[in-house]
Order: C-alpha cells, then structure tokens, then sequence
C-alpha cells in the first residue's frame, strides 16, 4: 500500500470540505426536529424521577399547561444524580447508566433545552473521527488516504447524522467501539513487533498502557450499550482465530483484559439479568405484527441509509433502485478486501460486520422491529471502512480511464450524503423518530384551532407521545390527562376537544356520556387523534393507517 501514504492535495482539500460540512450539518437545527418518545424518556431518566411519580403528578384528571411537563425533563435540583442511577436500576437496567451521567452533568451545566441535550451527542460525535483515524491507522498502516476518506464518509453519513443529532447513547457507543477496537489492534500489533524484535524497554510499558486502554473502553462500552457484550464477542473469535486457537502469549492477556472489562462491569449486569429473570415471569410477549418488518428488507433498507437517505417510504420503486446500487457497492467493497489485504485485516472487519448483527437477525427471523436500527452500529462502521478502503485503493489503480470511472462513483457516493444531510437538517422529522413520527403533524392540525383541550391516558405510547408533542403544541393547549381510563370531566370553555389515541371502548364512554360524536383527524401505524364534534357531524371510523387527515373540522 505504498501509493496510499501520500494523498495528493485535491483528496486532502476534499477531506477537509466533508469534515467540515459534516461537523456543520450536525449542529444545525438541532431543535428542529420532533423531540420524540425515546428522547422523552432519557430526560426522565435524566430528571431521576421514576414513571410512576410522574403519572401520578401528571395524569390525574385535573387540567394542566405545557409547562407542568418541565419538572420530569431534564436536571432539576430535586433530584441528585444517585437519583437517575436508582430509576435506571429500578425500571430500565437495559440502558445503563454511563450515557445518563454524563447527560445529567452536561444538563446542569447548558440547561434542560432540546438543543442543550442534542448538543452533547453533536460534541460526542465530534470524537468518532479521530477515533476512526486511529482504527483504519492500525488496520491499513497508511497516514492519510484510507482513514482521510473514512473520515470523509462518515461525516457526511446520513445514518451517523441521525444519531449525532439524538438525545440518546448511540454515538457514545460508536466512539467506544472505536476506541476499544482501534486499542485491541495496536496491542496486538505490538505484541506481534515484541516477538519479531529485540525487547526494547519501553515496548513493555506501551503494552501494558495499550491493554489497560482496551479494558476500560470494553467496561464504558458495556456501561454505555448492552450490545457492547456481541461487540466483545466479535473481538474474541478474532484474536482466537488469528492465533489459530493456540493460548498464546497474546490470547492470554486479551483475556485477562477482557476479564477486567466484564469485571468492572458486574455490578450492573447483576440488575440486568434479575430484571431479565423477572421478565421472564410477569412481562407480556406479546409483539404487534403490524411494528414489524421482514429481516431482509429491513437490512437492505439499513445499507442504503449508510450512504443515502431522504426519509422515502420503503415501497417506493426509487428506494429499491438506491439500495440495489449500495448492495453491489457493498458487496464489491468486502470481496476486494478480501482480495487485497492481510487476512487479519479483513477478518477483523467481516467480523465487526457480521457477529454483532448476527443475534438481532436470528432473535427476530420472523420480522424486526424498525426500532432496532441502533444495534447495527458495529455493522454501519465495518461497511463503511471497507467501502473507504476500496475508494481509496482505487483512486491510484489501473489505467486512467479505470481511476476516472471510480472518481466518478466515488463523486456519487459523496453527493449522496450531502444531499441526504442537507435534507435530513431541515425536516421536522425523520424516519427514526418511530412512534413520534407524526406528531408535528397532530402539533399542526390542535394548533390551528383556537381553545384546544388534548385528553388522554398513560397507556401504552401515549406518555411518551403527550411529553413529545408538548413540545410543538402552543401555550394556548391544556391537557387533560387521566389515569387508568377513567372518563374525564371536561370543564367549560373549550371550543376544540381532542382525544389521543383512546381505545374503541373509552372513546364510546366519552362520546355517550357527553352525547357527542368523534370524529379521527390523525392516524397512523403507532396511534390515532379523535375530536369530538357535534351529533349532526358524520361520524368516521375505520381509517387505514399512515391515512393522515386534514384539521378543517
């Protein structure tokens, strides 16, 4: 790879220009878009109270403004960060808590906004590309072409704007996956030169640095991300099959650095599998079917948003075309790999790739939750360095009319992402945002009236739903929210009554007891918005989802 060491001044000018515009687009708008479910109950997390104690003050049959949800979103002096660790063990040890301290202090400092919690993961982000400089450093040995480029591509990345822009612990855990890689590598590096070289005096100092960096990025990794464990797997069949199953020198200190790692990490996996026994006896296993996608598709839809994105419905023709490119790219990218470079090299990455995604796919043969985007992180940065590495590698091969063709695909994959972060930064949301998907829209069609009143309940989506759209509702809305569905008593003086997303049976209670017909304004996949209107009124049902209605009632 003696061609790569040198980019030549364009390639750098171009590296530069992406980072740039990838660091712009990342914090730009941050409050644009729907600050959505999920996003709702980090703040709580953050806030140290638990859902009960804010069902109790919030949903209680009694009329309430949008600033009553502030107290549960964010930092508050009432509550100490043992707070937000306590509520985390106590209701949701599947997140742990290193992200949440994190956020808690930062919230403390920048105050309880959605820009001031989005920032810390725009700044996390900010950490990525040293970090992946570092990995293609240690995989590649080259200074500039290939890491300058994989810089370059996940920058302007539309998947890594999308979680450098969420209130959530996703790009932390990509930076520690980095860090705990790129580490891995450099030890084993330097445990190989240690073999094949005179033992020099400082070799074993960097060795032990470099060992004890790889167990306290695998200990936050875990802290940070549960799907840290497959990562650590991943990481394990690489050092044991480059060293051909043989307890090396080199298998024995990975694992005791990795007996560390797990180590520091028992304290808290202790909670996890009590809640998971716990889970096993009491929890409903029921799965909506109509939530879920088939593996497959889902995957492929996965690929393509690496390099491009604009939020299309995954049924549109163009969107298959899109992928079926970036599936061949992909699919060329892994092959020359393998072609070209020191196994070690490409067996670290195939694995990176396949083992993390590996149990998401078989838990879920049977269709997957679009949820679950989050755990193909490990995947997103293997393709994206090996797709960095062919790009690279090809800019310098062949004759002139080869490297022109590949100037021109490399040209298409860079003006994909800008265009698909340009796009991303200004919509008000976003295919990732779930449940919460619609509700600028809901926002939109309760803002236009003139003395609207919103009712709901605490069950299911709907309390992450009703903090999310307090958010885009004017100060003129009240809501009215109860408990247990219990038929509320709505006070005089609202000209517009809406009810988000009740079941069949209370809304037929509300609509007989106050004599009046609903009528849907809104629904989709996740959740429907009922009005009540007057009995003359044409009384509406059975709309199919993702059928979204105007607010001319």
């Amino acid at each position: 790879m003696r061609h790569l060491k040198f980019a030549p001044s364009w390639l750098r000018f171009l590296i530069i220009f992406l980072l740039a515009m990838g660091i712009l687009f990342r914090f730009f708008n941050l409050d644009g878009k729907v600050f959505w479910h999920d996003e709702i109950y980090t703040s709580l997390r953050i806030s140290g109270y638990t859902i009960n104690q804010a069902k109790q003050e919030i949903f209680n049959n009694r009329v309430i403004t949008g600033e009553s949800f502030a107290q549960f979103q964010g930092a508050n002096k009432q509550k100490s960060l043992n707070a937000t660790i306590m509520t985390l063990a106590k209701e949701d040890p599947y997140h742990p808590p290193f992200y949440y301290i994190i956020a808690k202090l930062w919230m403390e400092i920048f105050g309880n906004s959605v820009t001031a919690i989005r920032s810390l993961s725009a700044f996390i982000s900010l950490l990525v590309f040293p970090c992946v400089y570092w990995l293609c450093r240690e995989l590649f040995n080259v200074p500039l072409s290939v890491p300058g480029v994989a810089i370059a591509l996940m920058a302007i990345s539309p998947i890594h704007l999308v979680y450098a822009q969420e209130a959530q612990e996703y790009i932390l855990w990509l930076v520690t996956i980095l860090l705990s890689s790129a580490s891995l590598l450099r030890a084993m590096r330097l445990e190989s030169q240690d073999k094949n070289e005179p033992v020099k005096e400082r070799q074993r100092p960097d060795l032990f640095a470099i060992w004890s960096i790889y167990a306290v990025t695998l200990a936050i990794s875990l802290y940070t991300f549960l799907w840290s464990v497959f990562v650590a797997v991943a990481h394990g069949i690489y050092v044991m099959l480059t060293a051909k199953f043989q307890l090396t020198e080199t298998v024995r200190t990975y694992l005791l650095a990795s007996l560390v790692g797990f180590l520091a990490f028992m304290p808290w996996i202790t909670i996890v599998m009590g809640d998971f026994f716990q889970f096993l006896i009491s929890a409903d296993k029921t799965i909506t079917q109509s939530n879920l996608m088939p593996v497959f598709p889902f995957l492929l839809m996965q690929l393509s948003r690496i390099f491009f994105d604009i939020d299309l419905n995954p049924d549109n023709s163009f969107n298959y075309l899109i992928t079926s490119i970036f599936l061949i790219l992909v699919g060329y990218s892994i092959y020359f790999l393998c072609l070209t470079t020191n196994y070690k090299v490409w067996f670290f990455l195939i694995t990176l790739i396949v083992v993390p995604a590996l149990p998401l796919i078989l838990s879920n043969a049977g269709g997957i939750q679009s949820s679950t985007e989050a755990y193909l992180i490990p995947s997103y940065l293997g393709i994206q360095v090996t797709v960095a590495y062919l790009l690279a590698t090809q800019l310098y091969n062949g004759s002139l009319s080869r490297r022109s063709i590949w100037h021109i695909i490399m040209a298409l994959v860079i003006i994909c992402g800008l265009i698909s972060s340009k796009v991303s930064s200004q919509a008000e949301t976003w295919w990732n945002k779930g449940m919460s998907y619609g509700n600028p829209q809901v926002a939109q069609i309760i803002n236009q009236t003139t003395r609207p009143l919103l009712i709901s309940d605490a069950l299911g989506n709907n309390y992450g739903n009703v903090f999310s759209l307090s958010y885009l509702l004017e100060p003129k809305v009240r809501f009215l929210l109860v408990n247990n569905q219990k038929i509320p008593k709505i006070p005089d003086g609202f000209a517009d009554v809406f009810l988000l997303n009740p079941s069949d049976t209370w809304h037929e209670k509300i609509e007989k007891k106050y004599k009046l017909k609903t009528d849907i304004v809104y629904s989709d996949k996740y959740y429907s918005v009922w009005k009540l209107a007057k009995m003359t009124k044409l009384r509406r049902r059975n709309i199919p989802p993702n059928n979204k209605l105007s607010a001319s009632l």
